[in-house]
């Protein structure tokens, strides 16, 4: 049930927000909107407010905004109100407004985190324990909170990163780790424990874990320092995703890595688990994975039709409707073929664990 909910709040907030901004910039642009939608038919709500029909799909995969003359292919009046009706520059700012916007949220809600509950920091220069997992190698060492590890199997650490960097290459077996407690100095062997990840090309690996977590605090921080390490955090999947993208195109990673919804649900259950704090980071980075991955030059996405104001304003004139046929089939063909490749992705995961 976990899992549920917090699903169905991250997708509907993210939807939500993508759909809000295209509404909003064609409102503010004088384009009539017939159909805010927030999942896909068969729709179990609708209502009509003024002039837009409000509804909830049954399928809450994405959500729509119809507007008047947005399609090529229905028939066009030129009527002030109708979107092809208006400049390029206005209708380049319809589309690029949801991305834009969840974009916007994920700055937001790092915002809000950074300035309610603050910044975590840590030791730069030790490796100190925060939290010892029950049961786990590490608590039957006898590793406690606080305590800092000097070395493992004769070589310093300085950081967490130091010390994982070691641990994970010994997957069972055991290490001797060198610890201090209140100035006294202590050491014990500990077989590390199994756990599962994937690596670059997909492949599912083991590493070697302790249990133990990072000690720290968190530092409260100023309205505006806050919306500026927002910001930052916001830029940083930016660079991220976008990097992930890239290795993908370039075949640097294995399109085995790209999950699909079940992976999504499954993120969302465990983050939820953790605490709303951290679904709420979850759902940031997935509104910048959002936004990034609809300005891709894909027709059928938010890029693709980006790519088609950009020919138009170079010919002057819009793409015949033949071509934009073609390259809207092309884009539906891809994107059938990345819906079944993350839906085997996501398969192969959840029987596999």
């Amino acid at each position: 049930m976990t899992t549920i909910l917090a699903t169905i709040f991250v997708l509907g907030i993210l939807i939500f927000f993508h759909e809000l901004g295209h509404f909003i910039v064609a409102k503010w642009s004088g384009i009539f909107v017939e159909k805010f939608s927030l999942g896909f038919p068969p729709f179990i709500f609708k209502k009509k407010f003024g002039d837009t029909e409000y509804c909830i799909g049954a399928i809450p995969l994405g959500g729509f905004v119809k507007m008047a003359g947005e399609n090529p292919d229905e028939e066009v009046t030129g009527a002030p109100h109708e979107f092809m009706s208006k400049p390029v520059r206005v209708r380049t700012a319809v589309v690029f407004a949801g991305p834009f916007m969840n974009f916007i949220l994920a700055w937001l809600i790092l915002w809000g985190i950074f300035f309610i509950q603050g910044e975590f920091i840590t030791d730069p220069d030790h490796a100190v324990i925060g939290q010892v997992s029950p049961d786990s190698p590490a608590m039957k060492a006898g590793l406690q909170e606080g305590d800092i590890i000097l070395a493992v199997d004769g070589t310093a650490v300085h950081s967490f990163a130091d010390m994982g960097k070691v641990i994970s290459k010994r997957v069972e077996e055991p290490v001797t780790i060198d610890w201090q407690r209140d100035g006294e100095n202590m050491s014990a062997t500990v077989t590390t424990m199994r756990e599962t990840t994937y690596n670059a090309k997909g492949d599912k690996i083991a590493v070697g874990m302790i249990g133990v977590g990072e000690k720290g605090t968190f530092k409260r921080l100023g309205f505006f320092t806050a919306a500026g390490m927002g910001f930052g955090r916001t830029l940083t999947f930016v660079k991220m995703i976008a990097k992930f993208v890239w290795d993908l195109v370039t075949m640097k990673v294995s399109a085995k890595m790209i999950g699909g919804p079940v992976f999504i649900a499954q993120a969302a259950g465990q983050q939820a688990q953790l605490g709303f704090g951290a679904l709420l980071v979850f759902m940031s980075f997935l509104s910048v994975n959002l936004a990034i991955l609809n300005v891709l030059p894909i027709p059928v996405l938010d890029g693709g039709h980006l790519l088609f104001l950009v020919v138009e304003k170079i010919k002057g004139s819009p793409m015949s409707m033949n071509h934009r046929m073609i390259a809207q089939q092309i884009g539906l063909a891809f994107l059938i073929l990345v819906i079944v490749v993350v839906t085997y992705n996501d398969i192969v995961r959840f029987i596999t664990g």
